[in-house]
């Protein structure tokens, strides 16, 4: 099968096309599960992968994909059912999504249901790691509700938007940062009631606390973001987007801000025990897609041939949204099993 294989550690363009062994070489185990991959979604954790950035990487990189069940040992799923596959080690402890099909644990595998029959593989691709971050985050680690006030920083990334259109549909009165003011007519196109030009020092710009805050820009400004929810409010580290640089000198004592409450939440978690993929209303979501009572269309859909492109887009955060790949199947070079 073709593949998108890491060279070296590098740039966009050490992410070459290969011939690989299949992934039913050794057959499958019961608890695993083959997808054949329609499309999959960008990540910025692909890219730090790539550049050698990540602790845990594989030449096969991606840690999401949608596509069908191509073979289930088990028998939990039927073969030919649309299902998305995230985490789970994909990309990182087993070869991962950048492929025309790739082997996971079926606790990482879900259904989509039948309104994924009324969106494109692309539409769907834009969903999986996404939503299921997002929805985690919102209404586990931050225990968010109708009226309530929430911040995102970092509301124009693909998590940030999914989050902002979660949070909107569940009732939430959601302010959003950006970097450039030219964003600005894009987040107020999804809800959002103010939004805030991003910088290290927000804090001292504010003067009304939020209930709650996610975190998207990471460790640059996240000491800045437990200053400004009330006693009692909440704060949820979820992305890096500002590079992974640790917090320097970090102190409790002297820097965590008294009576808030401060999670991180890492997706790597899901179908664990303590973080099964089932507790993600992920089949609900497709339906609010599919009903359109939000746009989650992917910003950009690439060809498998162009992802060099794509990763350029997303280092340079040229992206204003998900980028996803599709597969052609017509060109899909099938396997026996």
């Amino acid at each position: 099968m073709r593949a998108i294989v890491i060279e070296q550690f590098g740039g966009p363009e050490s992410l070459v096309i290969k011939d690989v062994a299949a992934p039913d070489t050794p057959e499958p185990n019961q608890g695993e599960v083959i997808i054949k991959i329609k499309a999959f979604g960008i990540n910025h954790a692909e890219m730090h992968m790539r550049k050698g950035e990540w602790a845990e990487w594989m030449p096969i990189s991606g840690i999401e994909c949608v596509g069908t069940v191509f073979s289930c040992p088990g028998g939990e799923l039927k073969e030919g059912t649309p299902v998305a596959s995230l985490m789970g080690g994909l990309g990182r402890t087993i070869d991962g999504s950048y492929a025309e099909y790739t082997r996971v644990k079926v606790s990482n595998v879900v259904a989509l249901g039948p309104a994924a029959e009324d969106l494109s593989w692309d539409q769907l691709a834009a969903i999986p790691e996404s939503y299921a971050t997002s929805w985690t985050c919102l209404f586990r680690n931050l225990e968010i509700s109708a009226r309530q006030r929430l911040l995102v920083r970092g509301g124009t990334s693909a998590l940030g938007r999914a989050a902002i259109n979660l949070a909107v549909q569940a009732g939430v009165h959601v302010t959003a940062t950006t970097r450039t003011e030219k964003r600005i007519p894009q987040l107020k196109a999804l809800g959002v009631e103010q939004v805030l030009i991003e910088e290290p020092c927000l804090s001292e710009r504010i003067s009304d606390k939020f209930d709650a805050i996610l975190e998207l820009i990471g460790n640059s400004t996240v000491i800045d973001s437990l200053k400004m929810v009330h006693r009692g409010g909440r704060v949820c580290l979820a992305g890096f987007l500002g590079g992974l640089a640790p917090i320097p000198n970090f102190n409790p004592l002297v820097q965590m801000a008294s009576g808030v409450h401060f999670s991180f939440f890492g997706s790597f978690v899901f179908g664990t025990p303590e973080f099964p993929l089932s507790d993600v209303p992920l089949q609900e979501i497709v339906a609010m897609v599919a009903r359109k009572q939000f746009n989650a269309d992917p910003w950009k859909v690439f060809r498998f041939e162009d992802i060099q492109q794509a990763h350029r887009l997303m280092e340079g955060n040229e992206a204003h949204g998900k980028m996803v790949v599709k597969i052609d199947q017509n060109d899909v070079r099938y396997f026996c099993l």
